[in-house]
C-alpha cells in the first residue's frame, strides 16, 4: 500500500532526519501542543478518542489515526490546514469545518505550499469541503471515504475534493457523496481521477479550464449529472460508467481535442451524450443505452469523429438540428444502431447502405413536442416512407456511411466491484 511505502521512505527524502514516532493521547489541546514542537518527518500517531481541530500543520509530518481516533474542527474555518510539502495523514475521521463558502472551510486544505502531501484512508464526514486542494502540486488523495452535507440545498454545499491551480493532482479510490460535485477542477492541468466512486451528487465530475488530464475508471450513479467537461482540452474520458444520472450521463461543453472512449451509459438520462459547441474530439466505442436521447449535438459542434459507439434502446438515438449532413463513420466503420433493420451481404461485420437516424418529422417533433399526437397518422407515415425512398427530401443531419452489424461490448468488472463494495451502498 501506498501508506506503507510511505512510511519506509519518508525519512530517506533529502533534508528529512529520522525524528521518530510520537504518541498523542486524546485530551484536550495534546495535538496542538505536539505540532507546536513537532519535526520534519515525525510520525504524530493520534490514540483513539476525539481531537482538537482547527489546525495549520507548517512541518512536514505524517498523522497517523488509529482506529477511533477523530479529529473535530470547531466550526469555523478548516479543520486541518497543511502549510508545508510532503504532510501526510492516514485513517482519521475529520468533521467539524465551518461553513464559509467564500472561504472554501474544508475538513483538510491543502495550500500552495503543500506539495507532495497524501491523503489516504480518511473519513471526512459533514463538512462544508471534503478536501481542498488549493495550488498545491502532486498531491495525492486515496481511498478516503467523503461525505458531504445533506440538510441544505444542493448548490450551497461544497465539492468532495476541490481543486484549483494544482497540477499532477491524483484522486483515486474514493468514495463521495452528499456534497455538490464529486470532484471540481479549475485552471489546473495534468491531473489524473481514477477508480473513484460517485454518488448523491450534483456533478460527479466537473472540469471547468483544466486541461491535459485524465478520468478513467470512475462510476457515477444517481447523480445529476456523470461527467462534465468544460472549457476544457485534450481531456482523455475513458472507460466511466454513469449508471442511473438524471440529467446527461457526459456534457462536453466548449470542449475541444479530447477523447470520449469506452464508457457506458444507461439507465435513464435525459441525454446519454450532450455535445454543446465542443470541437475535434474523439467519441469512439462508447455504449448509450436507455436515454431520451442517444446523443444530442448542437451549437455548430465541428470536425468531431464519432464511431465504433453503440446506440442501444434510446427514446431517440441522435438529435442533431442542422442543415448539412455530417458522417459519423471512419475508414469504413461507423455505428451500433438498435432500431436499424441491418443485413450485411459479404460477411464484413458492416451493414449494406447508410442509416439516417433523424428525419424531417424528428425535427418537427423536437420544436413542437405536441405534434407527437399525429405520429400514427397516414400524413405522417406516407412524409417518413417518402424520404426512406428518397433521402434527397431529407432536411440534413447525421448519416453513418458504415453501420455496424453488432456494438462492442463495453464493460468493466471494476465498475462492479466499485458498485458492491464501495461504502453507501
Amino acid at each position: 500500500m501506498l501508506r506503507h511505502w510511505f512510511m519506509s521512505t519518508l525519512f530517506c527524502l533529502p533534508g528529512v532526519a529520522l525524528a521518530g514516532t510520537v504518541n498523542i493521547a486524546a485530551e484536550p489541546g495534546a495535538l496542538a501542543d505536539a505540532l507546536k514542537t513537532a519535526e520534519a518527518g515525525q510520525v504524530l500517531r493520534l490514540g483513539p478518542g476525539r481531537h482538537d481541530g482547527g489546525l495549520t500543520l507548517s512541518v512536514q509530518v505524517a498523522l497517523d489515526c488509529a482506529p477511533g481516533a477523530e479529529i473535530v474542527g470547531p466550526g469555523a474555518g478548516s479543520v486541518l490546514t497543511l502549510d508545508a510539502p510532503g504532510i501526510h495523514v492516514f485513517g482519521c475521521t475529520i468533521s467539524g469545518s465551518g461553513s464559509s463558502g467564500q472561504d472554501i472551510d474544508s475538513g483538510i486544505k491543502l495550500t500552495e505550499n503543500a506539495q507532495g502531501g497524501l491523503i489516504e484512508g480518511n473519513h471526512l464526514v459533514g463538512n462544508l469541503y471534503g478536501i481542498d486542494i488549493h495550488g498545491a502540486e502532486n498531491a495525492v488523495v486515496k481511498g478516503n471515504i467523503i461525505e458531504g452535507r445533506s440538510a441544505s440545498r444542493m448548490n450551497d454545499r461544497g465539492n468532495g475534493v476541490h481543486v484549483w491551480n494544482a497540477p499532477g493532482t491524483v484522486v483515486t479510490d474514493n468514495d463521495i457523496s452528499l456534497g455538490r460535485d464529486g470532484i471540481f477542477v479549475s485552471s489546473s492541468t495534468g491531473n489524473e481521477f481514477t477508480n473513484n466512486r460517485f454518488h448523491d451528487l450534483r456533478f460527479a465530475v466537473h472540469y471547468m479550464y483544466a486541461h491535459d488530464s485524465l478520468v478513467a475508471g470512475n462510476v457515477s450513479a444517481g447523480n445529476h449529472l456523470g461527467f462534465a467537461v468544460m472549457y476544457s482540452d485534450r481531456v482523455v474520458l475513458r472507460d466511466n460508467l454513469s449508471l442511473g444520472d438524471r440529467d446527461h450521463g457526459v456534457m462536453l461543453n466548449y470542449t475541444n481535442e479530447s477523447l470520449i472512449f469506452g464508457n457506458r451509459v444507461e439507465g435513464g438520462p435525459e441525454k446519454c451524450i450532450f455535445i454543446y459547441n465542443a470541437h475535434k474530439n474523439r467519441i469512439e466505442e462508447n455504449w448509450l443505452q436507455n436515454c431520451a436521447f442517444g446523443i444530442h449535438f448542437t451549437a455548430g459542434s465541428e470536425r468531431n469523429t464519432i464511431t465504433g459507439n453503440a446506440f442501444v434502446a434510446n427514446q431517440t438515438q441522435v438529435k442533431y438540428a442542422g442543415t448539412k449532413w455530417v458522417d459519423w463513420s471512419e475508414d469504413g466503420r461507423g455505428n451500433y444502431w438498435s432500431n436499424y433493420p441491418a443485413y450485411d451481404l459479404d460477411g464484413d461485420g458492416i451493414a449494406e447502405g447508410q442509416f439516417r437516424p433523424n428525419d424531417a418529422i424528428d425535427h418537427i417533433l423536437w420544436t413542437q413536442p405536441a405534434a407527437r399526437l399525429l405520429l400514427g397518422s397516414p400524413a405522417v407515415q406516407l412524409v417518413r416512407w417518402s424520404q426512406s425512398a428518397f433521402p434527397s427530401l431529407l432536411p440534413g443531419g447525421v448519416v453513418d456511411n458504415a453501420p455496424l452489424m453488432r456494438p462492442t461490448e463495453t464493460y468493466s468488472p471494476l465498475w462492479e466491484t466499485q458498485l458492491n463494495e464501495h461504502p453507501g451502498n
